[in-house]
């Protein structure tokens, strides 16, 4: 995406009063046409407007001045700027395009029905929508309630799979240990697989170790017996 101008009239100006680039030159660097920018010279168009010096602020260079000034046929560029500005957080409910948006009920009633323990609210940011929505498939009273058949909103293509595994993993950590247990087939996420398997793991160990530690135990029986059976046929021979 290209970096937007800045103040184009502000910035046509100065380049009229300071430079001997052509009006279609100056039209196409600042997004005006010809007219306008021959209106800018002429003092009927941006007359009480203070020009903007471009290179200043650093979307302009000295060297691409002169090389379209050189070069009638050339078209100047924006600079690239030097300083990056984060994008601003996304706030409210994700954006859904009109092509998918009649997928939401689908999605809501796959995750009241798989994630149970996840709040609306959380819902809402998933999938970009409303409570009401919401209430409407988990009631049954939604107007197309007939035609909704539960889908992962991953495949919708309404949540990326790293935004529904966060969604579940925080829905899991404010949940009772009761409806944890409820939930029965529910999906776990990636992490909580791997501590699962990890956890079975370690059981098996210990049930390994406690099984070897007892071995022995039953194995010195065994030689005791022996050992009394042993003694007893040797004292009833020596009687005889």
């Amino acid at each position: 995406m290209a970096t937007p101008l800045l103040m184009p009239k502000a910035t046509a100006v100065w380049l009229v009063d300071n430079t001997a680039l052509s009006f279609e030159q100056i039209a196409a660097f600042c997004g005006l046409h010809p007219l306008e920018v021959q209106g800018v010279a002429d003092g009927d168009v941006a007359s009480g407007i203070m020009g903007v010096n471009p290179i200043q602020n650093g979307q302009l260079t000295r060297e691409e001045i002169e090389k379209a000034e050189g070069d009638p046929s050339y078209r100047m560029k924006i600079s690239d700027p030097k300083v990056r500005v984060a994008a601003p957080k996304r706030k409210g409910p994700r954006y859904t395009p009109i092509s998918r948006r009649n997928e939401r009920p689908n999605a809501i009633k796959w995750l009241l029905r798989n994630h149970p323990e996840m709040k609306d609210a959380q819902i809402m940011r998933l999938v970009g929508t409303t409570k009401s929505t919401i209430d409407a498939v988990r009631e049954g009273t939604h107007w197309n309630n007939a035609n909704i058949t539960p889908m992962d909103p991953v495949t919708l293509g309404l949540a990326s799979q790293i935004d529904l595994d966060l969604e579940v993993s925080r829905a899991s950590k404010g949940a009772a240990p009761g409806d944890i247990a409820e939930q029965g087939t529910m999906l776990l996420t990636a992490e909580e697989a791997l501590a699962g398997a990890h956890g079975r793991a370690g059981m098996d160990h210990a049930e390994d170790d406690e099984h070897t530690e007892r071995r022995p135990e039953r194995e010195e029986e065994l030689d005791a017996d022996s050992v009394f059976a042993k003694l007893k046929s040797l004292k009833g021979d020596s009687e005889e």
